[in-house]
């Protein structure tokens, strides 16, 4: 099987089951004229983000790293009209790009991007009691995957939902004589879900548009 199937693929379920719509399009053509890397989810992949917080019912969503705001466009249109997402993104010029396109997609008084480092953000959430959140979308700098997912069961409460993107890291993360520090922030996480006490979970490998890859999905169960 080659890379170019799996995204023919992924482009005829694309067209099926996630069709582009015109703030989505949007976003993508303003992350790319601002010059951010291409490593939003895939149209396929976002869509799942919104049926996850829709099977789960949220209410609040907590997304730590925002890109230009494509994931956030998916996962605060599940949200009720009452609803409340907050996404943490460090860079503030993608920032920037991610409050136009929730702007654009009408989204921006539901959503809501803060800029910093996310294990500076993560401490202030506590303290103002912005939790619990219902789902928790984890896609940042990997290094820190461990400490995003301990701020994340901290952030949350039993039922809720944790999702974190690229454990795959192209299959090395199953070296575990690995030095690439994103394949040991990786290993590390997966191995603080397997033992953690509060968390049921398991991981996804992917194939498609954004080539080979796959999810941590973890539900919080004390």
């Amino acid at each position: 099987m080659t890379e170019q199937l799996w995204t023919d693929v992924d482009a005829y379920f694309t067209s099926s089951l996630a069709p582009a719509d015109e703030p989505l399009d949007a976003a993508l053509r303003a992350s790319d004229a601002a010059g951010l890397p291409h490593i939003n989810v895939a149209p396929n992949q976002g869509k799942l983000l919104q049926l996850l917080a829709q099977i789960q019912g949220a209410r609040r969503i907590l997304e730590i790293g925002t890109l230009g705001g494509y994931s956030t466009i998916w996962l605060a249109r599940a949200l009720p009209a009452d609803g409340r997402l907050i996404s943490l993104e460090y860079d503030p010029a993608h920032a920037d790009v991610a409050r136009r396109n929730l702007a654009h997609a009408g989204l921006d008084t539901i959503a809501e991007v803060r800029t910093g480092a996310a294990l500076d953000s993560l401490p202030v959430l506590e303290a103002e009691g912005a939790g619990p959140f219902d789902l928790v979308f984890i896609d940042a700098d990997k290094v820190n995957n461990p400490h995003y997912l301990d701020w994340s069961v901290k952030l949350t409460a039993p039922g809720s939902v944790i999702v974190c993107d690229n454990v795959v890291r192209g299959g090395a993360v199953i070296d575990a004589a690995s030095t690439e520090p994103s394949v040991r922030g990786t290993r590390a996480l997966i191995e603080r879900v397997a033992a953690h006490p509060k968390l049921s979970g398991t991981a996804i490998q992917t194939v498609g548009s954004k080539g080979y890859d796959g999810f941590v999905l973890a539900r919080v169960t004390d």
